[in-house]
């Protein structure tokens, strides 16, 4: 198979107050009905699903399909002792480090956004179908869209996609193996459109 297309579609808006860190923090998101039903009449039919466990992925994956099947690889990033702690109360000098060299710095029991697209894409790699959706969070849609266009990950750190937004990626799947053996960071430029990393 030379060639694969993935619909990613990021779970519905988590219910949590601002300004607090969390990545894999397992939270309650909105109604992911209305959001279903939107899919619904966009996507193919019959594709497989896969999912991250986390609640707010979950919910939205049983609501579109009968049957989605459950990935640990494709959980948010681990932001470790980060995690439920408000962002001013993480310290400064962590803070200044991972601002230093935001791709490969690990906070704390965590990992780096450079560890979260090693284990998306070496999911990617165990995929034999030429279509799938797959829902999951911003995170995995950044390393995805990176590997897409062939650029590192710092190349699409700032790409935000839509709460219950879907993206369309089409992936050379040799190349998709061989950035999965590699996992190279390097310095990039940063992606603003809804629905493609732009850079």
């Amino acid at each position: 198979m030379a060639g694969l297309t993935l619909h990613l579609i990021r779970h519905p808006a988590p219910q949590i107050a601002p300004g607090i860190c969390y990545g894999q923090l397992d939270l309650p998101a909105e109604s992911a009905a209305p959001i279903a039903a939107r899919l619904r009449a966009e996507l193919p039919p019959h594709l497989p699903l896969w999912s991250s466990p986390l609640r707010r992925c979950r919910e939205l994956a049983l609501a579109l399909h009968p049957a989605p099947i459950f990935d640990e690889r494709l959980r948010e990033i681990n932001f470790g002792a980060w995690e439920g702690r408000p962002w001013a109360d993480i310290p400064r000098h962590e803070l200044d480090a991972w601002a230093a060299d935001i791709a490969n710095y690990t906070p704390p029991g965590g990992e780096s956004p450079s560890q979260l697209q090693h284990r998306a894409l070496a999911f990617i790699a165990t995929l034999d179908t030429p279509e799938a959706m797959l829902v999951t969070h911003a995170g995995i849609i950044r390393a995805l869209n990176a590997a897409a266009i062939g650029k590192p990950i710092s190349a699409c750190l700032d790409f935000s996609p839509a709460y219950g937004g879907r993206t369309v990626l089409r992936l050379n799947v040799r190349a998709v193996n061989a950035a999965a053996d590699s996992a190279a960071v390097a310095p990039g430029c940063r992606g603003k459109r809804r629905n493609q990393c732009q850079c």
